[in-house]
């Protein structure tokens, strides 16, 4: 395998030939040896890696300000954008289907390739590599962090915003999901009705969904009380 200029440089030639390193980087459309298992493991292992730096970095942070950033940099979304950046797709073994269907390009299976490569490391070289590899992999992140209090979900945000003025939540309906099983979008309607206001969103996911809908209520509700 050629060797990545941004993602595999921080691995050496025998870890990258390995039989477990062949695993993280395979689908299970490809074969019965995929990385779902390693997946599982590296998800492990990268939330312990950056809760252990966040802990030692951010000594006045509480609990819930340290959970909120670990969520942030451990997000699919965050997951996605290091193996993007370091055009992991490319060295993906996947199945005819999936490559036909632009597999190597998908968010979510990017994601879980880059979480099993974390845990083929850590298995193979232990904490203190796995620590480095993911210290590498994320470079100015974990220094360049955002404001704890910004990174609340729209959901919580829009609730807070309801019950700091003594109105009840919103309500939160799927009004329709279409697609495959693996590519499915759900339409989500927010409703208000203390304030007669209806938002609908669409996203990959029901939460995705919901967190857009909420996310547009609140805009509304913010630009009215301004």
């Amino acid at each position: 395998m050629a060797r990545h200029p941004s993602l595999l440089r921080y691995l050496d030639k025998e870890l990258l030939a390995s039989e477990l390193f062949q695993q993280a980087i395979t689908h299970r459309s490809a074969g019965r040896h995929h990385n779902e298992r390693l997946e599982f493991l590296g998800d492990s292992v990268l939330n312990l890696i950056v809760s252990q730096h966040l802990y030692r970095h951010c000594p006045e942070a509480t609990e819930g300000e340290l959970s909120r950033l670990r969520a942030h940099l451990v997000r699919g979304e965050t997951l996605a954008e290091i193996a993007a950046a370091s055009e992991l797709g490319r060295y993906l073994k996947l199945g005819s289907g999936e490559l036909k269907s632009g597999g190597q390009r998908r968010e979510s299976i990017m994601e879980d390739a880059l979480e099993a490569i974390i845990g083929a490391v850590y298995e193979l070289r232990g904490f203190e590599a796995a620590r480095d590899f993911v210290h590498a992999l994320y470079g100015a992140r974990l220094d360049e962090l955002p404001e704890a209090e910004a990174l609340k979900d729209p959901k919580s945000r829009l609730q807070e915003w309801l019950q700091g003025r003594g109105e009840p939540v919103p309500e939160y309906r799927v009004l329709a999901v279409r697609g495959e099983p693996h590519r499915q979008v759900f339409r989500v309607e927010c409703r208000i009705p203390s304030r007669e206001l209806v938002t609908v969103a669409e996203g990959g996911s029901r939460r995705k969904a919901e967190q857009a809908a909420a996310g547009q209520a609140l805009a509304r509700l913010q630009e009215g009380a301004a």
